[in-house]
């Protein structure tokens, strides 16, 4: 199975304002988050439901006005979930380069009718880049699994 990346694009609008006058970090999540339920429902050919966000880096913020390119594709699947890597990147109307705005990576579940989670087909990475980026998604998993320990007293 091909991984072609989920592209948006769009204009960030008015109405995603904050109160710093730029584009607000839940706009930013909004779009992260559709922008990978669309990569990892395209993979699975499932509905597939959100099971963890993390360590979302805001770089620099995005201007209101500005177009806006949020990249989705899987990284890593196991055997029901999904390590989806989420780019986003904006440019000034007048310019013709993106910048990278925001990273992430989310973790999705296949999921059928009835919610129960399904099997999804195998990510195997066929260049450097994405064992790379398997690789990444591998210690990531190893890191959640720590701070999971250390956040079960407060839980």
């Amino acid at each position: 199975m091909e991984n072609n990346p989920i592209t948006f694009q769009f204009i960030s609008e008015p109405s995603d304002v904050n109160y710093g006058g730029n584009v607000h970090g839940g706009s930013v999540m909004k779009w992260i988050d559709q922008a990978g339920y669309a990569c990892a429902s395209t993979w699975s050919g499932n509905y597939s439901v959100t099971v963890y966000v993390g360590g979302i880096r805001f770089y620099q913020p995005i201007k209101i006005g500005e177009i806006v390119k949020v990249e989705a594709h899987v990284i890593y699947t196991g055997s029901t979930s999904m390590h989806i890597s989420i780019n986003v990147f904006s440019r000034n109307l007048k310019t013709p380069d993106f910048i990278k705005k925001t990273h992430c990576i989310i973790v999705f579940v296949a999921v059928d009718e009835n919610g129960k989670a399904v099997p999804v087909p195998l990510w195997v990475p066929s260049t450097e880049e994405e064992r790379q980026q398997e690789q990444y998604a591998k210690r990531l998993m190893s890191l959640r699994k720590q701070i999971e320990e250390e956040m079960k007293p407060f839980l």
